[in-house]
C-alpha cells in the first residue's frame, strides 16, 4: 500500500512534469505546482529542498527508461565489438521515438517535458538536463566517431548535434497530432525513415 509520503512527491513529480513541460521553467510558479498537486510549499522542501530540485528530479526520473535503454543497447553492440553507424544510430533513436509513439498520453507529458527542459533559454537549466543526458550521449558520440574513422571528431560530433535535432523535431511532431489521428505514421516506418536518412547523412556528409 502506498504511503502518504510517497503519494505526495510522486504527486508533485507528476504535475511539475506536465507544468514545466507546458510554461517552461521560469513560466511557471512552485505555488502553481503545489495547488495541482494538493500539497503545500513545505513538502516540496521536504521532498526536494527547492523548486530546482524538484525539477531536477522530474529530469532524472523523466529520462530514466531513455537512459536505461540506449545504455543497455549500447552495452550489447560494445560487448559483440565495433559496432557500425547505423546500428549506432538505431539504438540512439528508437528508444527516443519510442517515447513518444508508443507510450500513449504519459509518453507525450514527459516527452513534452523533455523537449521544454532540453531548449530552455536558461543556460542553467539546459546544463541541469544534460547533467542527466550526457553520460550516455557522450558514450554514443564517442562509439560514432570510433566508427566512422574517415571524419574528423569534430565532424562527427556536428552530426550528432543534428541527429539529436532531428529526432527532436520529430518527436514534436508526434505530440502535435491530436489523439487518434489516423494517418499519425507508424512507429517502426518513422523509425527505419530516420535511421536510413541519419546513416546517409554521417556517411556522405563527413567524408573528408
Amino acid at each position: 500500500m502506498e504511503t502518504p509520503v510517497e503519494s505526495t512527491r510522486e504527486r508533485l513529480l507528476n504535475v511539475a512534469e506536465q507544468r514545466f513541460g507546458e510554461g517552461g521553467y521560469e513560466g511557471t510558479s512552485l505555488r502553481a505546482i503545489t495547488v495541482a498537486a494538493a500539497a503545500n510549499i513545505a513538502a516540496v522542501n521536504y521532498h526536494f529542498g527547492s523548486k530546482e530540485a524538484l525539477l531536477r528530479a522530474a529530469v532524472a526520473r523523466a529520462m530514466a527508461p531513455v537512459n536505461t535503454e540506449r545504455r543497455r543497447r549500447l552495452d550489447q553492440l560494445e560487448a559483440r565489438g565495433g559496432p557500425s553507424p547505423e546500428q549506432l544510430i538505431r539504438a540512439f533513436i528508437e528508444p527516443g521515438l519510442d517515447l513518444v509513439l508508443r507510450r500513449g498520453e504519459r509518453g507525450a507529458v514527459v516527452a513534452r517535458f523533455i523537449g521544454r527542459i532540453a531548449f530552455d533559454p536558461s543556460q542553467r537549466i539546459r546544463e541541469l538536463y544534460a547533467a542527466e543526458s550526457d553520460p550516455i550521449e557522450s558514450r554514443y558520440l564517442a562509439a560514432l566517431q570510433s566508427a566512422i574513422p574517415h571524419a574528423s571528431p569534430e565532424a562527427v560530433a556536428f552530426g550528432y548535434v543534428n541527429m539529436r535535432g532531428l529526432l527532436a523535431l520529430h518527436q514534436s511532431q508526434a505530440l502535435s497530432r491530436a489523439p487518434g489521428v489516423d494517418d499519425a505514421e507508424d512507429p517502426g516506418k518513422l523509425a527505419e525513415n530516420l535511421v536510413a536518412f541519419l546513416v546517409a547523412a554521417f556517411d556522405r556528409g563527413l567524408r573528408t
